[in-house]
């Protein structure tokens, strides 16, 4: 069976009560170490009329050789794209969903300061089943989540191949910062190698502390 092609059924119908829209969607959730991510994409109605970019998915479902030539192509269709970031010691500090309502609101800023808007004027269609954006701060947004609107809303699959491109390039970067970890293959994700790692060698500031730590092991 062929991946989930998303679409612009949902979109369609929120543009009839909005302006834009503002789309978003995190990696990095559930990894050990390094950032959240939270891309953000903003579509108007004259999207509606537009192909959809080839091989555009849920980032989840596109080849890792085939994601950069995907985002390429879904940054230039979206009108405005943006990332925002949490470090692994914000989300020590502040706990996950903060973190993913921080990162989100840094994006939101980031795309309506392109798209010369004020993000209270549209909505925020948000990928998952909770708000986390409103609780960190964006109170003023109306904010939609849409359970697999990654899989299913081509504008929030913008938003998380962007977010999901710009991570896992991160990640490779400071693999050459702790090699011994292997980010640049689990993109700190607990893989048996990453844990491994940490059991040998312990964690570093890459690494979400707070995290069931167990003599510097993780299980």
């Amino acid at each position: 069976m062929s991946p989930a092609v998303p679409t612009l059924e949902r979109e369609a119908t929120l543009l009839e009560q909005y302006p834009f829209i503002i789309a978003c969607d995190e990696v990095g959730r559930g990894a050990i170490a390094g950032p959240v991510v939270v891309g953000a994409s903003i579509v108007y109605a004259s999207h509606l009329g537009s192909a959809i970019p080839e091989g555009l998915r849920d980032s989840k479902l596109i080849a890792e050789a085939k994601r950069h030539d995907v985002a390429d192509r879904a940054r230039d269709w979206v009108s405005g794209s943006g990332l925002g970031w949490a470090s692994a010691l914000e989300v020590d500090q502040t706990g996950i969903m903060r973190a993913l309502g921080t990162a989100a609101l840094r994006a939101i800023e980031t795309v309506a300061a392109e798209a010369g808007v004020d993000p209270r004027d549209g909505v925020v269609l948000l990928d998952g089943n909770y708000d986390y954006i409103q609780p960190a701060g964006g109170w003023g947004m109306t904010v939609i989540p849409v359970i697999k609107g990654d899989r299913d809303c081509a504008s929030a699959a913008a938003a998380s191949v962007l977010a999901k491109v710009a991570r896992d390039d991160y990640m490779v970067e400071v693999h050459a910062q702790a090699p011994a970890y292997q980010w640049e293959r689990n993109k700190g994700y607990g893989s048996a190698e990453h844990r491994a790692a940490i059991v040998e060698f312990g964690i570093t500031p890459h690494h979400r502390a707070s995290w069931a730590f167990e003599g510097n092991t993780l299980f």
